[in-house]
């Protein structure tokens, strides 16, 4: 009886030390984490190239009474399409991203209290073994903040640190009878006032990575121009926006995330206004008109006409286009900008890229971060 203790002991020992092994491994690799919105999958999936991606993240799940759900039937199938992509490429992690812009007004509520965040962890659990996954990604906007017009709450602080903690042990626990490591990542806003409503510190031990949404710093709310995704501040930038993937990133160290666990969000699509004033190229300038998001693809078909200039930022690290004749401005990322932030990643070891989304791309511009991150 002893000796069937003694290797009883042995054998959950040596669990525990492959399920560490397994977290060390995927924190020391560099991501390259795609967003993949839901419908895409049922008409563009031969599109995507899962050799050039670490993981996936499927957008999204929505919360429903208190528990992660799946957000469209079709889910079920799509899921497994994702899922095959791993004959290609083993190493692939799929997750589910719950919440999102438009679904995260569940999230306060769901993980109010101790029972309900017990309710909302074993709906998650429950959800990755019902679809084979890897991992949870949390993406709520936000925190003690609106959002969309959110319901949250002071205590969504606190409650956050509470159920990525229960999440954490759970899937510790899922993982040490599967020999595997689960993951749980989240995505974080760009700015310092998330950080105050959250507890960096106290969450990043639970997490595998935090996915920075390092884009949008300028887009439609906003009636004048500037880059929504730059690397640095823009010389030209005005006193009251300042901006960038740099400060984000010192912004979430000194939050306390460690550098390896930072995964900074790439743009494959670009924000735009129309009737711009005619200065600097309608770079930092009022604009009128209409506001607009343009996927990258449809965006390289203005590039191709005569009627948009192509400039480069050099204090930004950051492309934009001019069209005089309408005062249309759009701020975007391409291969140049993608490539400065290769190094920018490279240079301050963090933990990767992640981008949105997927299709926006029409390939050139995840091939240029994967040959980019494979050469360093």
């Amino acid at each position: 009886m002893k000796i069937v203790k003694n290797i009883l002991v042995i054998l959950s020992v040596g669990m525990i030390l492959t399920t560490c092994q397994l977290q060390a491994q995927e924190q020391n690799s560099k991501k390259i984490v795609g967003y993949i919105v839901a419908g895409n999958v049922d008409d563009k999936f031969d599109e995507i190239s899962p050799e050039k991606l670490t993981h996936i993240n499927y957008a999204f799940a929505n919360i429903k009474d208190g528990k992660i759900i799946e957000g469209n039937p079709k889910d079920v199938e799509r899921l497994k399409k994702l899922n095959t992509l791993k004959k290609d490429n083993p190493e692939l992690k799929i997750l589910i991203s719950v919440g999102g812009w438009t679904w995260s007004g569940g999230f306060s509520e769901a993980v109010a209290t101790k029972n309900d965040r017990e309710q909302f962890a074993n709906s998650g659990i429950s959800f990755l073994q019902k679809h084979k996954i890897d991992g949870i990604d949390l993406d709520w906007e936000y925190p003690g903040q609106p959002g969309a017009g959110n319901i949250h709450s002071p205590n969504d602080k606190e409650n956050f640190t509470a159920i990525l903690k229960l999440f954490r042990k759970k899937l510790d626990s899922v993982g040490e009878i599967d020999n595997r490591n689960y993951l749980l990542t989240i995505a974080t806003a760009a700015n310092e006032e998330y950080l105050k409503h959250v507890e960096l510190n106290k969450i990043h031990p639970h997490l595998d990575f935090i996915n920075i949404m390092s884009y949008d710093y300028q887009g439609g709310w906003n009636d004048s121009t500037s880059h929504h995704t730059n690397l640095f501040i823009s010389e030209t930038n005005p006193d009251d926006y300042k901006q960038s993937t740099k400060t984000a990133v010192k912004e979430h160290l000194e939050a306390g995330a460690p550098s390896k666990k930072l995964v900074i969000g790439m743009a494959f699509y670009g924000r735009g206004w129309h009737e711009t004033e005619n200065q600097n190229s309608g770079l930092h300038q009022k604009a009128f008109g209409n506001s607009f998001s343009i996927n990258y693809r449809e965006l390289k078909d203005s590039l191709k006409t005569s009627n948009y200039r192509r400039f480069w930022d050099e204090t930004a690290k950051a492309p934009y286009l001019w069209r005089e004749d309408t005062g249309t401005f759009i701020t975007y990322d391409d291969p140049r900008s993608i490539k400065e932030k290769v190094q920018f990643i490279e240079e301050n070891d963090l933990g990767g890229a992640m981008f949105w989304q997927y299709h926006g791309d029409d390939g050139e511009l995840l091939k240029t971060l994967y040959t980019e991150l494979k050469k360093q």
